[in-house]
């Protein structure tokens, strides 16, 4: 099978890179397991025109729209290799699809590392959240947490006092720094380092946390910083650079990565992690594989 562009990753970024292509009249294969980042949650926020829309029902839509266009596969298989090839690359998924493309575009994301508490799934989305810009408007006027070891719930609870007033930093069995202590006594938030035993919750909704010393803390919300890592380990496979937070470093000029006819897009990059972000990051390396293919063929300088 021989495609133009591989696109790993049917989240947003993916699946606007394959409209702008199929759009160009390019031949792409798109391959995506499913596992995007914010299925968990109820509603996409900060998306103009989408506001409020469901991640689910966003990615059907927008595979639906892909759908008009007979030069774009889509296949829900995983990409287990790319290896490069003469002229582009060769590549191998999990259901045996394998072919050749002349570029490869990751879009695979990222995976939270949620904090190693008890009750925390059946939360995770509805309650428990990754990301302020996303879900902390929200949270105007409840009680929420900011869960993180050491300084990084510190950190993370000064900066929600500008979306909410009633924070709690959680630093579960960790100290915090005398600065990050300071500074905390200066917003006016609360420390509470004990370890945490478990989240208690019911329907998705978080009602308290409970210490393991017996005592409990009523929470609407919580939110964490503990990280997160690449979905896949194409890129460092291939040999693509990162930066020191670990996303792949890309050319300006080119959108390329440092591996000549790789183009990442979306959370990969690990730049601002917005859909509406992922979406133009999406657009804008079709747009950069498109005209790679156009100097290619003679058609501009």
């Amino acid at each position: 099978m021989q495609f133009d562009v591989l696109i790993v990753g049917g989240g947003p970024a993916g699946l606007s890179a394959a409209l702008i292509l199929g759009r160009c009249h390019r031949a792409v294969l798109l391959c995506d397991v499913g596992h995007q980042r914010n299925l968990r949650s109820h509603a996409i926020h900060g998306l103009l025109g989408r506001e409020g829309r469901s991640p689910v029902a966003f990615l059907d839509e927008a595979r639906a729209e892909l759908s008009r266009y007979r030069s774009v596969s889509v296949r829900d298989t995983l990409v287990e290799g790319i290896t490069a090839a003469a002229e582009g690359f060769e590549f191998v998924c999990r259901d045996g699809t394998a072919g050749r493309a002349a570029k490869v575009l990751l879009a695979s994301g990222l995976v939270d590392e949620l904090p190693d508490v008890a009750g925390i799934q059946p939360l995770y989305g509805i309650s428990v959240h990754h990301c302020l810009y996303c879900d902390g408007f929200e949270y105007a006027g409840k009680p929420v947490a900011a869960y993180g070891k050491g300084d990084k719930g510190a950190e993370l609870a000064i900066m929600m006092k500008h979306w909410i007033s009633d924070v709690v930093a959680c630093s579960d069995g960790t100290e915090v720094s005398t600065k990050a202590a300071r500074k905390l006594k200066e917003y006016n938030i609360p420390l509470r380092s004990e370890p945490i035993q478990s989240l208690q919750g019911a329907d998705g909704e978080l009602t308290s946390i409970l210490f393991e010393n017996g005592t409990a803390l009523a929470r609407s919300g919580l939110f964490f910083s503990t990280g997160c890592h690449q979905a896949s380990d194409l890129s460092k496979r291939l040999g693509c650079k990162r930066n020191d937070k670990g996303g792949v470093v890309i050319d300006p000029d080119t959108e390329e990565s440092s591996v000549p006819g790789i183009y990442v897009a979306g959370d990969v990059s690990r730049d601002v992690l917005l859909v509406a972000v992922a979406i133009g990051e999406g657009a804008q390396a079709a747009v950069a594989i498109n005209k790679a293919f156009l100097r290619r063929d003679g058609f501009c300088d």
